[in-house]
């Protein structure tokens, strides 16, 4: 392990780990890190195990990460065997990476922390991360219309950003990065705007909170439109798609910089457009793995399940060139797609690769390999729907609606007549993922099902594995999730893309007039 003298991160509800990585993945022209994560705290055991996993990781330098790392990631060790032959960088992971539920934690315990962490470089420090986001988020809030009695006043995760506030008020990070979903904008409590209010509180952190009113912040957006007197909140959403991630994912992100006689009077730069990357471009060389089924198909086996659609009534129904497409891929899967690996594995031994533009970020040769690389199981009528899916995607370069769908193979629940009357959301229900196209924003339900997340090759006729979803994200392929495959679904939704990250990384890097690069 090198001695680090890089600036210190600490990452606040850090799920696990995206915004951290991209941060301690930005590089000096000397080839050593720029920002060092201190300490990051998250609640989710799963995540924290993942935190703790990437922490160990961090230990070493590239060059330098031990075999047992990737022993590990093939399986050939466990996690206790990898963490007990390495005990120094085992032991600094684990104090780097916090599991704790902020709100509930003893405060005078969590500012030991944090002293601990800054070691005496309280002067300059970053501070990242945002509250959780499901009392923000429209869907949440749509689910709470539901609830008998909600109130949002009542919620606690309306305020958790005071958790974040705190710290702010009480340690005074040079800069701070904070996170949310873009429903944050629009989301009221008691008529009044939450956004508003959470802009202006960060500004005045010890005003807000009623203490120290040591120091105030500017609160600048990253997107080129922003001023920050006049900006309208829409400025402060990044899109990622708009920035080289193969992903339209849209949040809001704050950047507040502590005022202050000794700061630099710098205002940062934004971020720089970039032609958007496809879901081609990061999920087509991987290996090609085909889904199981889930549920008893009588004794049929997944090629005879999906060979069912030849006899079909529906298939004659379609438009020529639409039915030409599917029986070309009924072919091709009678003669390639049953030879696949069923459902994949936490490890496949196959070497992938990735278009040119992204060789460098996501691939390791170490791994031999690819990890967390698993489909699920899919009923059989859901496979009949996703091939269907797929072929309708190829061909007009869109996923179909609900409406677009044989009528036989649509679900009859009565959410789906209500969704075809009145032409809502809902009607993209299986959604593929367009090749020559960004991907929709992945998020935390992708563990509940994979309906809007359909893989676009026909061929494998399933939804996307845990590293697809990881490469949507922008994860490098040797970042492990722990925990169940649910709970890594859960982690990758709710991350921050960390090539994203480093881009926010490399603009707070330049405001601190540090010496960082791509």
């Amino acid at each position: 392990m090198s001695e680090n003298k890089a600036i210190p991160v600490l990452d606040l509800f850090a799920g696990p780990g995206g915004l951290g990585e991209g941060f301690s993945s930005l590089l000096s022209k000397r080839e050593k890190p720029v920002f060092k994560i201190a300490l990051s705290i998250e609640k989710d055991p799963s995540a924290h195990l993942t935190l703790e996993l990437r922490s160990f990781f961090r230990q070493f330098s590239k060059e330098n990460v031990p075999d047992d790392y990737y022993a590990f990631l093939r399986q050939k060790i466990t996690r206790e065997e990898l963490f007990q032959r390495h005990p120094k960088a085992a032991e600094a992971a684990k104090k780097e990476a916090c599991q704790a539920t902020l709100g509930e934690v003893d405060e005078d315990e969590l500012d030991g922390w944090i002293y601990k962490a800054l070691q005496g470089k309280e002067k300059e420090w970053v501070l990242i991360g945002g509250p959780p986001c499901q009392a923000y988020s429209l869907a949440g809030r749509s689910r709470n219309k539901g609830i008998e009695d909600y109130s949002a006043e009542a919620d606690d995760r309306h305020f958790l950003y005071k958790e974040y506030l705190r710290i702010i008020a009480k340690h005074w990070p040079s800069v701070f990065v904070m996170e949310n979903v873009k429903g944050i904008l629009s989301s009221k409590v008691k008529g009044e705007r939450i956004f508003d209010r959470i802009r202006e509180d960060l500004r005045n952190p010890g005003k807000a909170i009623g203490t120290d009113e040591k120091y105030s912040y500017k609160i600048f957006s990253l997107v080129p439109s922003n001023d920050d007197l006049f900006g309208r909140s829409g400025d402060y959403v990044i899109r990622c798609e708009e920035y080289g991630i193969p992903q339209a994912r849209h949040r809001v992100i704050l950047l507040g910089v502590r005022c202050c006689e000794d700061s630099k009077k710098r205002e940062p730069n934004v971020l720089t457009r970039k032609i958007p990357a496809t879901v081609k471009s990061v999920l087509s060389q991987l290996p090609k793995i085909r889904s199981g089924l889930s549920r008893d198909n009588n004794g049929k086996t997944w090629g005879e399940t999906i060979g069912e659609i030849k006899t079909a009534q529906w298939l004659e129904k379609l438009p020529n060139e639409l039915k030409e497409i599917l029986l070309k891929h009924l072919d091709n899967i009678k003669k390639e797609g049953v030879l696949l690996p069923e459902t994949g594995c936490i490890f496949i031994k196959e070497k992938p690769k990735i278009s040119k533009q992204f060789v460098a970020w996501f691939l390791d040769p170490k791994i031999k390999g690819v990890c967390n690389h698993i489909s699920r199981g899919h009923m059989a009528s859901d496979l009949h729907r996703y091939f269907y899916a797929a072929c309708y995607a190829e061909l007009y370069g869109v996923s179909p609606t609900l409406g677009d769908f044989p009528e036989e193979l649509l679900p009859k629940h009565k959410s789906v007549s209500k969704a075809l009357e009145t032409k809502s959301h809902f009607s993209d229900r299986f959604r593929v993922q367009v090749w020559n196209r960004p991907s929709t924003t992945v998020t935390c339900h992708i563990a509940k099902d994979g309906h809007y997340y359909i893989h676009p090759d026909p061929v494998q006729c399933r939804s996307l594995s845990v590293r697809e979803a990881a490469r949507l994200q922008t994860f490098p392929d040797n970042y492990f999730f722990c925990g169940s495959r649910t709970a890594q679904y859960t982690q990758v939704g709710n991350a921050v893309p960390p090539l994203m990250a480093r881009k926010i990384a490399r603009i707070v890097a330049e405001l601190l007039q540090l010496e960082g690069r791509h």
